[in-house]
């Protein structure tokens, strides 16, 4: 909506949320280069990322970039806290708020115009008192459109504030580097870059038949629409999840089959909980395998039976990543595991079924093997509950060597609306 021909979709980001927030908690931290993490950088700061210290970057190139870096752990719960502090002001001044993690989210103002004035004015309003109140910085786009609002806010970065006016929508984007496209990663850079597209206006020139054969169908598509600034989305104030997922970034490792069963047992561990706890189970289960170059590949299979146990989700995932490798039988190293669990449906209790023949016997929920693995999973999720998820775990998760990112930023992730 566009009242009196003004933009009225905001994008509202944190800026470095996770080292802002270090910073808040403590002050001698501000104004130098400061990274959230250890064997790996988390997060990092603006004076770190001056010297090109970023995010999944090794903590030893870290410092070898930013000798004077400085690490600090993290406070998850000062993360969550700070974060819904944020958005309780964005709802004051519109309830169409849509969060799409911990530190971001879309604003509809066009309702709110007659009680807090332009949605220039209101960005400004917001950017105030998130600073004066909460003490964090926060970069804000406006525009006609999710897509653009969420660029002109990377654009704003840091502690800034950009407006694209309508009708200046082509005129704004054209200049832009294609990577600024939500959604475009180091691949798709890469293809785009090897036929000439560097900009979001070569982007918008390039035929989409041919955007189609270079990138797949769906993905040409969807960049073809956004490089023309289309996009019909509306803001969803509530979101239901489609599926459960979470991956493991292995950094290069050649790839074995306790590699692969390790992991992917970690990664159902947590998918098997967070379905568990919102009393659903799913139908279909993909895992991604991440190698080398950065190519990926998936693997998935729907199951008669909707499935949420911890170690029945492993064997499967396990079975389709073997598929997967076996189809790729010359790489040696993988860099990343993933599993997502969709067409999901209510799974409060359990149905027991009859000592029947049955496809997949073993891995349905309602037979014997079924209930008993059940019965683990619902003790397993109530004593994390009362004593804290390192309390209980199966042996091979916990001993794993997965990653290097704590279980808290895990989490925060993971319950960001999807």
């Amino acid at each position: 909506m566009t009242p009196g021909g003004q933009p009225t979709i905001l994008h509202a980001d944190l800026d470095a949320f996770y080292a802002s927030v270090e910073q808040l908690l403590d002050p001698t931290l501000r104004g130098i280069p400061i990274a959230v993490g250890g064997g790996v950088v988390l997060a990092a700061s603006y004076e770190a990322r001056a010297f090109g210290v970023t995010g999944g970057m090794s903590g030893r190139r870290a410092r070898q970039l930013c000798p004077a870096l400085r690490f600090v752990g993290g406070h998850f719960h000062e993360y969550q806290r700070l974060g819904d502090e944020v958005m309780a002001v964005f709802r004051d001044f519109t309830p169409l708020v849509e969060r799409i993690s911990i530190d971001e989210a879309f604003l509809d103002v066009a309702g709110a115009i007659t009680l807090f004035g332009s949605p220039i004015g209101i960005a400004t309003s917001i950017r105030r008192r998130v600073k004066d109140e909460i003490g964090l910085p926060i970069s804000i786009g406006v525009a006609g459109t999710k897509h653009l609002a969420k660029i002109a806010s990377q654009v704003a970065k840091p502690d800034g504030l950009v407006v694209v006016p309508i009708g200046q929508e082509r005129e704004f984007l054209n200049p832009l580097p294609v990577g600024l496209i939500w959604g475009v990663g180091a691949v798709t850079r890469t293809r785009l870059a090897g036929v000439g597209v560097r900009t979001i206006g070569e982007l918008a020139e390039t035929p989409n038949s041919y955007l189609r054969h270079l990138l797949g169908s769906a993905a040409g598509d969807k960049l073809s629409s956004l490089a023309t600034n289309v996009d019909p989305r509306r803001i969803q104030t509530t979101r239901s999840a489609h599926s459960v997922g979470a991956q493991a970034a292995l950094g290069r490792r050649v790839v074995t089959p306790d590699l692969t069963r390790t992991t992917l047992g970690y990664l159902a561990d947590r998918v098997g909980g967070r379905l568990r706890a919102a009393g659903v189970a799913g139908r279909t289960i993909t895992v991604r395998v991440r190698f080398a170059d950065l190519r990926a590949v998936t693997r998935s299979i729907t199951v008669p039976a909707a499935l949420s146990a911890t170690l029945t989700l492993t064997e499967v995932a396990t079975a389709l990543a073997d598929v997967a490798l076996a189809d790729h039988p010359h790489e040696r190293e993988i860099t990343l595991l993933a599993i997502s669990v969709s067409q999901l449906v209510d799974q409060a209790s359990l149905q027991l079924e009859l000592p029947l023949e049955l496809q997949d016997s073993e891995r349905r929920p309602g037979t014997r093997t079924g209930a008993a693995r059940w019965v683990v999973d619902r003790s397993v999720d109530l004593i994390r509950s009362r004593f804290g998820r390192d309390a209980i775990g199966y042996a091979s998760v916990k001993f794993a060597d997965v990653g290097h990112v704590p279980d808290g930023f895990r989490e925060l992730a993971e319950h960001a609306p999807e």
